[in-house]
């Protein structure tokens, strides 16, 4: 009996060749299919993609759809068409022709890898495509590897990760769009005839302008918690090119991958070229189900820690920018810890040599303590830290220099520069990027962090920031002839250092910012615990970006912080209730000055903090259920956040705009289990009397049919008396 077990563990372990009746190749996850036609030979063809298929809807299917589309095509004997792969031979030809030679799967622990093998009919040029399908989450990743034996270099001219043929009719395409200060925000457009085209060239970040994640509504203009909805999220750190070509077939075609511009790529002989994942999902329960299966694959398979709930934190950034010392931050720290927060976190300003950072012109790369600023240096603090009895954390920004430091006076070439030509400034007028094609320069990277680990082992958490863009092309590392890699390049680099700082240091949390939300995509999240959603931290706009994030990233990554009023970028007045509401939606934290509030506003975040605590496991581990979305314009916003096991959610309501005789739409619930119970309590209450269904039980069902009355305004004195309104409830379910 023990041999058998023995030898079924052996087997489950192992891949083997598989090729089903007729050639189809089934790809599921627990509730969606993913069916193509692979004949041996012949040309590896899309047949489906949607809701989980049965064996008799498989055999249906591969009996009556015809393989109209390849599932990965390559270009040079369809020219019309768009492609996902071209190259061009050693001897000049530009044509492929694809044939499958084999396919196998690949058991692993958490999920069914299948790998399908692709030859090219004459010349020894191979594609593997890769089909990662998750058994406990409704995500497929498909990536492909792409290799030759020819004598001399194949250039690779285009080089998507895939392809995905839509069905036309009613289908609406939601994605991402904004700039600095104005990230996440929602656009949604009925897929018309012609190219639709999502890119990005920055260079080192990619999430300010656009985003490399989509979904696609197919039941026309897009819901929330009802219709067809198919997600898609390139996994990747740098340049993208998303297309949708609405031809003249009954088809929208979509291709996703790495942007080609100005990156041909010179493949060697047995080189082996990975394209990145792009995760699919598929839900039939609108956006919000959708973006439900991200969450959920984030936090189970593509967000560094996960699984681990994340502290409350001051971060001294809006309280006093450059202007750090000893004693303004540990002042910070003892109000942070006064107000039951869990992390300090000191940002710019602290380092610097012969050049000391006291504005954005100088000093980065010089990664050694201001000793005029900090006396007792971070060892100092973080024994402060300790005896407020809080966590420590600190700011870096290791991929960049300023021309004024003593890394650039050293190092000039490590710098991305074109030859022949003067340097292109960023921040400042004097940053410039570091060259993470070079490997020099990776271990230099790594060693910013692996230094401060190594002599400050009690820090908790790194705030890792990317304030330029590439502005020159140019590598002093790469050959002449491989100019055309320098942005792939980077960021190989870029991951490659990301690799070894979470192989030494796997528990240290670190968020990425780059120049507020450059950096939110599932290329880096693997390494980063979080992101900063946006340098803008007014609460109005924040409802919008927020939203928009949370299309395709949990709220444990996103980080979400009170600030001060009037805010720094909008110079809005927002109460400071609002301001809680918005933050405790996301990773709740503060970026603000603590000595310049009042005792009151003190209680009031010291209160909320407390009752973040009590919901923290609901926010950043639940399910999302946005329900009335501010693109609407209705006057109000609303989401919840709902427990895996339905005992438990949290309500958020925010009120838009206001006017006298305003009407506002009842907000309906979602996600509650509708056989149970739910007590009704309000946080971060201000109003003189509670709400009148303070403590109330409603069932679920009545909940999701009906929900509850909120008041428009707030209850209070007249001196506290403002446009803003918002509410939070807590729901307990109440055992029977």
């Amino acid at each position: 009996m023990k041999s058998k077990l023995l030898l079924l563990l052996f087997l489950l372990g192992m891949s083997f060749p598989l090729f089903a009746q007729n050639n189809e190749v089934l790809i599921s996850t627990p509730h969606t299919s993913l069916l193509l036609s692979a004949p041996q030979g012949g040309e590896l063809k899309f047949l489906y993609y949607g809701t989980k298929l049965t064996d008799t809807d498989v055999r249906a299917v591969a009996g009556t759809e015809v393989g109209r589309f390849s599932a990965y095509p390559v270009y040079g004997l369809n020219c019309p068409s768009e492609s996902a792969l071209s190259a061009q031979h050693e001897d000049g030809n530009m044509t492929l022709q694809m044939e499958v030679i084999g396919v196998e799967t690949i058991h692993q622990e958490k999920a069914d890898l299948t790998v399908i093998s692709l030859k090219d009919k004459v010349y020894p040029f191979s594609v593997k495509v890769y089909y990662k399908a998750y058994q406990d989450v409704d995500i497929i990743e498909t990536w492909t590897e792409i290799s030759h034996k020819e004598k001399g270099i194949v250039t690779l001219n285009q080089f998507a990760s895939a392809y995905l043929p839509i069905r036309r009719g009613n289908v609406w395409l939601s994605s991402l769009y904004g700039a600095w200060a104005n990230e996440g925000r929602v656009v949604q457009e009925l897929l018309e005839p012609g190219m639709k085209v999502i890119k990005n060239k920055d260079g080192v970040r990619n999430s300010h302008t656009a985003h490399a994640e989509v979904m696609f509504s197919l039941d026309g203009k897009p819901l929330e918690n009802s219709g067809r909805v198919i997600g898609a999220a390139l996994c990747y750190s740098g340049n993208y090119k998303l297309r949708i070509d609405t031809d003249e077939s009954e088809y929208h075609h979509f291709y996703a991958g790495i942007n080609e511009d100005n990156s041909a790529y010179r493949l060697k002989n047995n080189e082996i070229f990975k394209t990145p994942e792009l995760a699919l999902t598929y839900s039939e329960e609108g956006l919000s189900g959708s973006s439900r299966n991200f969450h959920r694959w984030a936090r189970l398979h593509k967000l560094a820690n996960g699984d681990k709930l994340r502290k409350i934190l001051l971060n001294s950034w809006e309280g006093v920018y450059f202007k750090i010392n000893e004693t303004g931050m540990k002042q910070m720290m003892s109000d942070i810890s006064s107000m039951g927060g869990e992390l300090f976190v000191m940002d710019d300003g602290w380092f610097g040599g012969k050049y000391p950072r006291k504005t954005d012109r100088t000093s980065l790369g010089d990664w050694c303590v201001d000793r005029e600023k900090l006396p007792s240096g971070v060892e100092g603090l973080i024994a402060e830290a300790k005896r407020q009895g809080i966590k420590f954390g600190i700011w870096i920004e290791p991929e960049m220099a300023n021309i004024k430091s003593e890394l650039y006076e050293r190092h000039p070439d490590w710098v991305l520069k074109a030859p022949e030509r003067d340097l292109v400034l960023g921040r400042g007028g004097t940053q410039v990027v570091l060259d993470l094609a070079n490997p020099q320069v990776q271990d230099f990277v790594f060693g910013v962090v692996d230094e401060l680990m190594s002599r400050y082992p009690e820090i908790d958490y790194i705030k890792w920031d990317a304030n330029m863009s590439v502005l020159n092309h140019g590598s002093n590392y790469l050959d002449k002839e491989e100019q055309s890699h320098m942005y792939i390049a980077y960021h190989r680099g870029f991951e490659s250092v990301c690799q070894r700082i979470r192989r030494k240091y796997p528990d240290l949390t670190i968020q990425a910012c780059a120049q507020g939300g450059g950096r939110a995509n599932y290329g880096v999240l693997p390494y980063f615990d979080e992101f900063w959603v946006s340098d803008n931290t007014d609460a109005l706009q924040r409802i919008y970006m927020q939203w928009g994030t949370s299309y395709f990233f949990p709220a444990i990554a996103m980080a979400s912080h009170i600030s001060a009023a009037p805010n720094h970028q909008t110079f809005r007045d927002v109460p400071l209730k609002f301001r809680i509401d918005v933050a405790m939606s996301g990773r709740l934290g503060m970026e603000i000055q603590p000595k310049d509030m009042t005792d009151s506003e003190k209680d009031l975040c010291r209160k909320a903090i407390a009752e973040y605590k009590d919901i923290r496991p609901i926010v950043q581990m639940g399910d999302i259920y946005r329900l009335i979305s501010p693109y609407e314009k209705l006057g109000v916003a609303s989401l919840m956040y709902v427990s895996p096991e339905k005992d438990g959610a949290v309500f958020y309501w925010w009120k838009m705009e206001h006017f006298h005789n305003q009407h506002l739409p009842r907000v309906k619930m979602s996600g509650l289990n509708p056989e149970a119970d739910y007590s009704i309590h309000e946080l971060n209450r201000i109003d003189k009397q509670p709400l009148n269904f303070e403590g109330q039980t409603f069932s679920g069902a009545y909940l999701m049919a009906n929900g509850l009355e909120i008041p428009y305004t707030h209850i209070v004195d007249r001196a506290q008396r403002s446009e803003y309104s918002s509410r939070i409830l807590y729901l307990k379910e109440v055992k029977k």
